[in-house]
């Protein structure tokens, strides 16, 4: 039984690094569209920080981003 129990690895998860920090990005347009359509699904939706891997801070500014692009018709609100 003790053999078993070593015989099972477990599996950790490793840790992303936050892509707008790597390219240093202080804050995001609402007009940089080819970089706000990388974290917003096919159905509109904003991904969520555990699917995108970017850091809170940069969560929080992209959601607002997000939501002024849809505001102004820059991105829609949903796409179907």
């Amino acid at each position: 039984m003790e053999k078993k129990k070593q015989l099972i690895k477990r599996r950790t998860k490793k840790r992303r690094v936050c892509s707008l920090c790597v390219d240093k990005v202080d804050t995001l347009d609402y007009k940089d569209l080819s970089r706000i359509r990388r974290f917003v699904t096919d159905r509109g939706k904003i991904v969520p920080r555990r699917n995108s891997g970017i850091c809170a801070k940069h969560q929080r500014s992209l959601a607002e981003a997000i939501k002024r692009a849809r505001f102004i018709a820059l991105l829609p609100y949903c796409l179907d």
